[in-house]
């Protein structure tokens, strides 16, 4: 099947993964999951079988329709597919340096904000204050407390 197969598979197997997260029946023989995200997404039915069926990848037309569908960024969906590199498609305002920092702290040495998290990891809009605050919960949890000086004790 060669590398392309394998990115094939890896990107199908997300987008199935997305799907079944988002409600699209894709496992049972007459689920509807196909035919219903692509009517949601407003593409050609056959768009969405070829891809999970591994036979060929979306255009840009199409991920970026599915990506709206799905509730990921198409820089997500590019990335996933193989196509691009996160290089490829910096986050804006991301200083280039911090991916050689490590993802956790920025070039300055500072530990990245859970709000930053969001936008570096690219967290759609719908799913960003749930990121944010689950992240903070599992930090004051671990002990090590956030370094965002917005962020206090609430109610003590």
């Amino acid at each position: 099947m060669g590398e392309k197969g394998s990115e094939m598979e890896r990107f199908a197997g997300w987008v199935e993964g997305l799907m079944r997260d988002r409600g699209y029946d894709i496992d049972s023989p007459r689920g509807g999951g196909r035919s219903r995200l692509a009517e949601d997404a407003g593409v050609h039915r056959a768009a969405v079988t070829r891809l999970l069926q591994r036979q060929s990848m979306p255009d840009l037309e199409t991920m970026r329709a599915l990506a709206r569908v799905l509730g990921v960024s198409l820089r997500d969906m590019l990335i996933q597919s193989g196509k691009v590199t996160p290089e490829d498609l910096p986050l804006p305002g991301a200083p280039r340096a911090a991916a050689a920092a490590g993802p956790e702290r920025t070039p300055g040495g500072r530990r990245v904000t859970p709000a930053e998290a969001a936008d570096l990891l690219g967290i759609p809009d719908s799913h960003r204050r749930q990121f944010v605050e689950m992240t903070e919960m599992i930090i004051a949890v671990g002990g090590t407390k956030p370094e965002d000086p917005r962020k206090t004790a609430a109610g003590h």
